[in-house]
């Protein structure tokens, strides 16, 4: 698995730097570090289930705080001012804490950016 994950953040690299035939890669890629690393907790699927975490289906471009039928920590449904974009979902991914602080998720964090855009290319499929 590390080594197809590793040629899948090649190809991110290679579609960054302007080789936009890897998009799907950059796309499996994240789906991959999204079963590693996120449905522990959220569930992916329309209408899917929330568990520790809300259901994210359909989080990019959704209004933080706000997914029906999830209870969210005073932290987090104080931030649903804030819009799940590519760029605010790329530094709650690499800082959740710094972000939300008081929030009740206890995920670690990414610290490297292609990882975070190439489960951000996933996220952003799930519409």
């Amino acid at each position: 698995m590390k080594g197809i994950l590793a040629v899948a953040m090649a190809a991110l690299a290679a579609l960054l730097a302007g080789g936009g035939a890897w998009a799907d890669d950059i796309v499996a890629a994240g789906k991959d570090l999204c079963h590693q690393r996120c449905t522990a907790c959220h569930s992916v699927e329309p209408g899917g289930r929330h568990g520790v975490g809300p259901n994210l289906f359909a989080v990019v471009g959704a209004k933080a705080g706000t997914k029906e039928g999830y209870r969210y920590s005073p932290a987090h449904a104080a931030a649903s001012a804030v819009i799940w974009d590519e760029a605010t979902l790329d530094r709650y991914l690499e800082d959740v804490q710094a972000m939300v602080p008081g929030t009740k998720k206890v995920f670690q964090g990414m610290t490297d950016p292609l990882q975070r855009k190439a489960l951000i290319a996933y996220l952003k499929t799930l519409k």
